[in-house]
């Protein structure tokens, strides 16, 4: 009498689109988070994989810990930096963050 019939809704079949457009949101926020997040760190762990494989001997660095000195020799995988004259330390190759400009060190 007061309350009024439930009808059940059409089969999922009869969609046209067959549930893609459900699916849009989803697929729109991994596309987004791949532009945004991971192309970006890509392209920069390239960048640092040239510079690291183009160190030479005389080049002027920054280390991730905050280390600056100048190369001496270069190994497979350390280097050996002179971060004070006859002070010298090995770090990784991978640990060089910055390659500096010629004659920065000087001026520090």
């Amino acid at each position: 009498m007061l309350i009024s019939n439930a009808w059940a809704q059409t089969p999922a079949a009869s969609d046209p689109t067959g549930g893609l457009m459900g699916m849009l949101p989803i697929l729109l926020m991994f596309v987004v988070l791949y532009f945004l997040m991971i192309r970006p760190q890509m392209k920069r762990a390239k960048e640092h994989k040239t510079m690291v494989d183009a160190l030479s001997k005389g080049d002027e660095v920054v280390t991730q810990g905050g280390m600056a000195g100048k190369i001496i020799k270069v190994g497979d995988a350390y280097v050996q930096l002179e971060i004070a004259p006859n002070v010298e330390i090995a770090v990784q190759k991978q640990a060089v963050a910055t390659l500096l400009p010629k004659g920065t060190l000087k001026a520090i």
